[in-house]
């Protein structure tokens, strides 16, 4: 006895002050990080504990929580041992109903009354549905609807046995139809009544208000520590059903050389925790993303064997084909006027720093956020950035004697930009969208600003000039054109003209160009490219011409 003394007190001794159930402690959201899939929730929580060994349980959790990002640091001289996610789901409490309003107690008593013959009424929609069961299991087992006795020797009496049978057993099984029918209503409306019920006891209050009993999100954490000490617990972790989708409007007033880009981001969050004032991030990353490597195996080829045509036509679909899978990549125009002494109001985008990390764009938003767990968008501006531009018109007369103002920007892979959709402003009209893939643009994104109409640029066949003529088995055909620009603009511009020669793949068929002017040609895809500098008022005609040889016994179509 005196042994397993000692060995209690060496116990007690060794954990003075292990608390089994914990204090409770609640987690304040501090900062949000929001990835394009997902969020990293910043907490902090403020802890006492008394020497030895304690368990802190931290509420005020994520319902979306990932287990496996959680992250927990303290202050002040302990040793964290443990920390784990749990959910807690409270017991419900017996309340006394001394305390309700006289309408609660009557209505909980009448609930209580109607659960009690609802139940009874459950019961014996049941007891009928399990005598007609056993009906069917004796009529069934009857040796005369087995075949057993003399019912096989006379056609009227099996004809009687079997139309009975049929009868009756219609009969029955319309009878348990109906009754499970009937059992199924008055079960929902005993499921109904029992949540009223719960609503009713949990009341409290003049308020009407609920105690919530459902589950809690907790983080238990295990201290050590030699002596009672206070700090704090700094958490994070990851949680899903949240993210960012960026969107861009660009705006140029035509006069300048520069781009207005606004860099906006839609955010959403649907974590299960009101954001309030937090300190909220951007970041570009998506945690969930497959950050391993991929590896190459070996490759190993053989002769293409015979396929047997029957097993063929017989096999599964995904047999039949292999396929290699690669990666491809108006508003008015209104003018605001303002009183030169007003100062400008601050944008978001003042107050954001943008960190670079190895892999991604992060933008630091010095400003305290309020963000709803609704899951609905809110409007975030990120940056707003001048960037500089060169205009350019462009025409394609073949397809379209429009002139297009066309901005080549430069410089956006320094502005950490993710593909998104982006609104066009031109001199403070909407003109339409476009799509920005900094992935596939090199160093210069060009941006149409829509047509001129103040260019006029018309293409003509030269008729005169264009001949066809028949040599041997051969068909000469020449084609010349006439292109007109003329810039009816108080300013002067440079534009680039394009047109096309033909080009052919069969051997047959000859292709000679014959004058361009100044133009350039690209042997591989045929295009002629003009570029020039036109004054204000300013005429100029451009001038091409092909002759192309083929077998007369042939048609080929040049317009």
């Amino acid at each position: 006895m005196d042994k397993i003394f000692k060995v209690i007190l060496l116990v007690l001794i060794a954990f003075p002050a292990f608390s089994g159930d914990g204090d409770i402690v609640k987690a304040t959201t501090t900062d949000a990080t929001v990835y394009a899939q997902g969020a990293q929730l910043f907490q902090k929580a403020s802890y006492s504990i008394s020497a030895g060994t304690s368990e802190i349980i931290i509420e005020g959790i994520s319902p979306r929580i990932d287990q496996n990002s959680i992250q927990v640091k303290a202050t002040g001289s302990v040793v964290i041992l443990d920390t784990k996610y749990t959910i807690y789901y409270p017991e419900p409490k017996e309340v006394s109903l001394e305390g309700l309003p006289l309408k609660i107690r009557n209505d909980i008593k009448l609930l209580e009354d109607s659960l009690d013959k609802i139940a009874y009424e459950i019961l014996e929609f049941q007891s009928e549905i399990d005598v007609l069961n056993t009906t069917k299991v004796i009529i069934s087992n009857n040796g005369m609807f087995k075949g057993v006795g003399k019912v096989n020797d006379s056609i009227n009496l099996l004809k009687e046995t079997v139309d009975y049978y049929m009868l009756k057993m219609v009969e029955i099984n319309k009878s348990i139809s109906s009754l499970n029918q009937k059992k199924a209503d008055k079960v929902e409306k005993q499921s109904a009544m029992q949540l009223r019920l719960q609503k009713l006891k949990q009341y409290q209050g003049s308020e009407g208000e609920v105690i919530d009993l459902g589950p809690i999100h907790r983080i238990v954490v295990t201290l050590t520590s030699k002596e009672a000490v206070s700090g704090k617990l700094n958490i994070s972790y990851l949680v899903s059903s949240c993210g960012w989708t960026p969107l861009y409007d660009l705006r140029s007033d035509g006069l300048t050389s520069k781009i207005n880009l606004t860099y906006k981001a839609k955010i959403f969050q649907n974590s299960g925790l009101d954001w309030e004032d937090v300190n909220l991030s951007i970041s570009t990353n998506d945690p969930y993303q497959n950050k391993t490597k991929p590896d190459l195996h070996p490759w190993y080829i053989d002769y293409y064997m015979y396929r047997n045509d029957y097993y063929y036509d017989n096999a599964p679909a995904q047999v039949k084909e292999v396929e290699v899978l690669g990666y491809t990549n108006t508003l008015n125009n209104t003018r605001a006027m303002e009183d030169m002494d007003d100062v400008k109001a601050l944008y978001s985008s003042d107050f954001t720093q943008v960190i670079r990390q190895l892999v991604s764009v992060e933008f630091k938003i010095d400003l305290p956020y309020s963000i709803k767990s609704d899951g609905q968008e809110h409007m975030v501006l990120i940056k707003v950035a001048d960037l500089s531009a060169d205009y350019t018109y462009y025409s394609i007369p073949k397809l379209d004697n429009g002139v297009y103002l066309v901005a080549q920007l430069s410089k956006l892979d320094e502005l950490g930009l993710v593909p998104a959709q982006a609104n066009i402003f031109f001199d403070g009209t909407y003109i339409g969208g476009t799509y920005i893939d900094p992935t596939t643009i090199d160093d210069t994104l060009n941006l149409s600003l829509g047509k001129d109409p103040n260019i006029m640029v018309k293409r003509n066949l030269l008729k005169e000039e264009s001949k066809e003529r028949t040599i041997g088995d051969k068909k000469e055909k020449t084609m010349s054109y006439a292109i007109d620009v003329k810039n009816q603009k108080a300013t002067e511009i440079d534009i680039i003209v394009l047109d096309q020669l033909p080009i052919t793949q069969n051997g047959d068929i000859k292709i000679e160009k014959l004058d361009v002017g100044k133009g350039t040609v690209d042997e591989f895809t045929g295009i002629i490219e003009w570029k020039f500098n036109l004054k204000t008022k300013e005429s100029k005609k451009l001038n091409f011409s092909y002759k192309v040889e083929y077998n007369k016994d042939y048609n080929i179509i040049l317009e």
